[in-house]
């Protein structure tokens, strides 16, 4: 042995877009190479960043793997530094190689602290050269892996327990379920955060009860989107309600939410629904005159199958399928994280029903970027969000439901924004 060290620094090209997009997958290749190699893990941290890349390290007791990738780019690049010569750090070039299946890698070894160059000097450890210390504890491993919402400029990490409960790649897009240290079970699309069992329902009481206590005499309800089952669950505490139909693109949020998301899902068994798999988009535009006294449009960001849900063709098909004193609810972004697309979407949503029936609102969300998010209430009518809303009623349909979020100051609170925001809307 002529150095302290060996530090292999690799590059990958041509690997698996996918399997660089993947935590996950990522995490458990690097644990399998630090293993196989003979390095004993003391801990792991891993990263994503959407849309693509993922970063992390696995420090071993003799140093430590780390990555980075650009699945855009189908390349990796890896940083094996082992201490002494007990450790392979080859072993771990080869499996990772496979593991990602690239097409080829690149490698230079160095040799770190040479030795010849080096003088050693003792060192006097004093007090901490008792018993204790000459005892030979093997380290406790610990995990340390993230989900990470972001945009080029603003990010939101999550920790979760690092193995995915639920994935699959459909024909439209990813879906995942992650299980968090502190919010539960979250659904994510496309590596974006759907929702959590912990702070679900500041999203799917204000989505749904903020049109539904203004408007008593709602019957009929169309959801687009809402996969995950938490808006019919809100609709159906409202007794009046005949039929809910939702029309879902994507069967596999339908499953994995009903698999392991049974507080948001349960309602998805309920008689008085009507569940789709199909376009929502398309069914609107086929879907009758004056159907619905309400339409909930709850979708995903706009990217994918959602993109269409953001366009004036789809909006003009609601107004159409909305009967006269009906009204409708969408999500409708962050004012600071999707600033363009909460903009865009207000000014559509007046040019259909008019500036005077379109109001916007907010809710709080810690699960999503920035924590603020928007919503937008259009009224085919005169129906107005806060001066039809009878409080009383409203206090006492929260407290009948033990609602964790919608209360009647919120509903009024929601709808006075922040100054800036008003600007940015009307400016």
């Amino acid at each position: 042995m002529n150095s302290l060290g060996r530090h292999i620094l690799v590059e990958f090209h041509g690997c698996s877009s996918e399997v660089l997009n993947d935590v996950p997958h990522i995490e458990a290749s690097m644990l399998k190479a630090a293993k196989e190699s003979g390095a004993t893990i003391i801990s792991s941290t891993f990263h994503h960043f959407s849309p693509f890349g993922v970063s992390g390290v696995v420090v071993i007791q003799e140093s430590h793997l780390a990555i980075h990738t650009w699945p855009e780019y189908r390349y990796a690049a890896v940083d094996l530094f082992t201490c002494g010569y007990s450790v392979n750090p080859w072993v771990s070039y080869e499996i990772l190689k496979t593991e990602f299946q690239a097409h080829h890698g690149s490698a230079v070894e160095l040799n770190r602290g040479q030795l010849e160059l080096l003088e050693k000097s003792d060192i006097d450890l004093g007090d901490l050269r008792d018993t204790a210390t000459q005892k030979l504890i093997s380290p406790r491993y610990s995990r340390n892996v993230w989900f990470t919402d972001r945009n080029e400029n603003i990010a939101l990490s999550i920790r979760h327990k690092g193995d995915r409960i639920f994935y699959e790649k459909s024909p439209y897009q990813s879906v995942e379920i992650f299980d968090t240290f502190e919010y539960g079970k979250m659904l994510t699309v496309d590596k974006m955060v759907m929702c959590s069992e912990k702070d679900e329902k500041a999203y799917h009481e204000m989505i749904i009860h903020v049109p539904m206590l203004v408007q008593p005499d709602i019957r009929n309800v169309l959801v687009i989107g809402g996969g995950d089952g938490g808006s019919v669950r809100e609709i159906l505490k409202h007794e009046q309600v005949e039929s809910v139909t939702m029309v879902e693109i994507d069967e596999a949020v339908v499953r994995a939410s009903r698999e392991y998301l049974p507080t948001l899902s349960a309602a998805l068994d309920d008689p008085k629904l009507e569940l789709i798999i199909g376009d929502g988009i398309d069914f609107v535009r086929q879907a009758p005159d004056e159907t619905y006294d309400l339409i909930v449009v709850d979708s995903s960001d706009p990217v994918g199958p959602s993109e269409g849900l953001f366009s004036q063709a789809f909006y003009q098909d609601v107004y159409r399928c909305l009967r006269p004193g009906g009204v409708m609810t969408a999500q409708s972004e962050s004012p600071r994280f999707n600033q363009r697309a909460f903009v865009e979407l207000n000014h559509c949503l007046k040019d259909i029903f008019g500036v005077a029936s379109v109001h916007c609102y907010l809710a709080f969300i810690p699960t999503y970027p920035t924590g603020m998010w928007g919503f937008s209430f259009c009224a085919k009518g005169d129906r107005h969000p806060v001066q039809d809303l009878e409080s009383d009623r409203a206090a006492q349909f929260a407290t009948a439901h033990n609602l964790q979020y919608y209360n009647a100051g919120i509903h009024q609170a929601a709808f006075c924004l922040p100054t800036a925001i008003d600007q940015m809307l009307n400016g």
